[in-house]
């Protein structure tokens, strides 16, 4: 059974920074995609940014310049590197995987990390 864990959140100032961590783990063949979404109360989960095995990136436009995706294939972990936070920022932030598991001949999308909470705040 693959697992995805999130780490990483905290509560943080304004202009302040974090780093967050998404670990997969278990019968995985291969990961094409990963990506981090955040849903913040009363809103809809959003797409913020996606990193490819390749290390190619997209963002979402808000956090453009201000986030930073990147993955570690060797270890199946990818990190968001968020700075000069804004209170907009505060969010649970999912992290989200397109991957094949062993035995399996396709990819499938559907695999969700448990969130980790992010608080912008003075």
């Amino acid at each position: 059974q693959v697992q995805l864990v999130e780490s990483g959140g905290g509560l943080v100032q304004p202009g302040g920074s974090l780093r967050l961590s998404c670990a997969a783990s278990g019968s995985i063949f291969s990961i094409a995609v990963m990506g981090w979404y955040r849903q913040a109360p009363g809103k809809q989960r959003e797409l913020v940014a996606t990193v490819t095995s390749g290390g190619s990136t997209t963002y979402e436009d808000s956090v453009k310049g201000r986030f930073t995706a990147s993955r570690d294939n060797t270890k199946n972990t990818m990190y968001l590197q968020m700075k000069r936070l804004e209170p907009e920022d505060t969010a649970v932030y999912y992290c989200n995987a397109k991957l094949r598991e062993h035995g399996n001949l396709y990819y499938r999308d559907d695999y969700w990390g448990q969130g980790t909470q992010v608080t912008v705040s003075s």
